[in-house]
């Protein structure tokens, strides 16, 4: 099938490769000169593990294009995505501008028929406003009872860090349409383009284009919650002398909770949660509806990104003048360089705020680390964060050592050298990676999320 991908960012160019891997004959437009020349040399914009690699195959073997040019990128595919950036707006609701300028260029172009795909993660009714966009450019070139069309909501499930085998691998797949001759010819074709996913058994999930919609941002606001709700416990665990990584193990084995997402740290970030959050917030405001549990769940995570820094303060006092961190760990999560909302970037702040300096490392993120410390800091407050070369670097002369990001590479270190490179024999785990009584043994002092009662003397 003929595809168009509108935008090249994180989703559309993990659907366009993905697409493209199954045969698909995929044409990638962006607005970003700069981001197409990047692509047509080889390289990627993103860091997500095994994107390069299958871009590179379909750039090779002709079935993945990327261009700038509009009326090209409407006149080749039947199906057209929209997988633009949805940026939280100042209240927090999502900024459709980028979805709806999409699709008023496809309106000005199309000739035929076209399936217009929200792929972007857009609040309910956003496709009443992309078909209503459609419609206004077909009725100003005089060719609306010529061009025809239906808007189809088709969310994405993807983990940043997984999304290639997330996409090729579905858990299930989201499919909102209209009931009309139009919307059920759209539907025909979602199903064949989607048809490799369900050959093993039926994946797809099919439904109208508000409740798809919906169905993105509920997902994610309870991926969300049970974070919170370890978050929040886990700090209680820390008073009371409760060991928060058994009590995940006992309430994880019941089948209806399951283990994932239980996980107590150092709160959630990236692109999706915060945002997300926010804009179902932002819907349910617009019909006066208050979502008490979800208010609850923003603010305690924003809470737990100031957990671990203060944590540092009550070891080490209000004042660090003259003491020095070491931070492994920037990026939200592991196997991604996004710093969107990452807990890293309180915590460097809570540290120097506190008179501290630090040195940071990111097996991935250190570019982006100094694109966006560079915008919450100062100049001054930036020449106190040193950005090391390797996780070892940093520890030189520290005063302990905080670990932010759970990458593999940190979850086995040589804890000797750690010793002595340390000025105190202290780590502090935002992500629990350590077992307490292993730390002990080890003669570190350790503090983890929740688990306070084995680290006790």
């Amino acid at each position: 099938m003929k595809i168009t991908i509108i935008g090249t960012g994180y989703v559309g160019l993990v659907t366009g490769a993905c697409l493209a891997e199954l045969g698909n004959d995929v044409f990638c437009l962006d607005v970003d000169q700069r981001k197409i020349d990047l692509l047509n040399s080889g390289g990627i914009p993103i860091h997500e593990p095994g994107l390069e690699e299958v871009v590179a195959r379909n750039r090779a073997a002709g079935r993945i294009q990327f261009s700038t040019d509009v009326a090209a990128s409407v006149a080749h595919g039947e199906v057209q995505f929209i997988a633009v950036g949805t940026p939280p707006d100042e209240d927090g609701s999502a900024d459709l501008q980028y979805v709806l300028a999409a699709a008023r260029n496809i309106g000005q172009h199309m000739t035929g028929f076209k399936v217009i795909v929200d792929k972007s993660t857009v609040p309910v009714g956003t496709g009443d406003r992309v078909r209503a966009a459609l419609q206004d450019e077909l009725t100003a070139r005089g060719v609306a009872g010529q061009a025809s069309f239906s808007v189809v909501s088709n969310p994405e499930f993807l983990k940043e860090g997984a999304a290639v085998e997330d996409f090729m691998r579905p858990d299930r797949i989201v499919i909102g349409h209209d009931s009309t001759a139009d919307g059920h010819k759209a539907a025909a074709l979602m199903k064949k383009l989607y048809a490799p996913f369900n050959r093993n058994h039926e994946r797809t999930f099919w439904m109208d284009v508000r409740s798809a919609e919906f169905t993105k941002y509920a997902a994610n606001s309870m991926l969300a919650t049970r974070i919170s709700f370890m978050n929040e416990l886990a700090n209680l665990a820390d008073r009371v002398g409760v060991d928060i990584e058994a009590v995940r193990h006992g309430i994880g084995s019941d089948p209806r909770i399951g283990h994932s997402f239980l996980y107590a740290g150092a709160g959630y970030g990236g692109s999706c949660f915060p945002k997300d959050v926010q804009a179902l917030e932002r819907t349910a405001r617009q019909y006066d509806q208050d979502l008490l549990i979800l208010r609850a769940v923003e603010a305690v995570n924003d809470k737990q990104k100031l957990v671990l820094g203060q944590k540092v303060i009550k070891r080490f006092g209000e004042d660090l003048s003259g003491q020095h961190f070491a931070i492994w760990g920037l990026a939200f999560k592991p196997n991604t360089d996004d710093m969107r909302e990452a807990p890293s970037r309180v915590l460097v702040r809570q540290l120097l705020d506190a008179g501290a300096t630090v040195a940071v490392y990111d097996p991935v993120a250190m570019a982006e680390a100094k694109r966006v410390l560079a915008l919450d800091l100062s100049p001054a407050e930036l020449a106190r964060v040193r950005f090391a070369d390797s996780a070892t670097d940093t520890l030189g002369g520290a005063t302990a050592l905080v670990i932010v990001t759970e990458w593999k590479a940190f979850r086995s270190p040589d804890f000797d050298k750690i010793k002595a490179a340390l000025r105190h024999a202290v780590i502090f785990d935002g992500r629990n990676l350590f077992e307490p009584q292993v730390m002990a043994e080890a003669g570190v002092e350790y503090h983890g999320i929740g688990r306070s009662i084995l680290t006790r003397s």
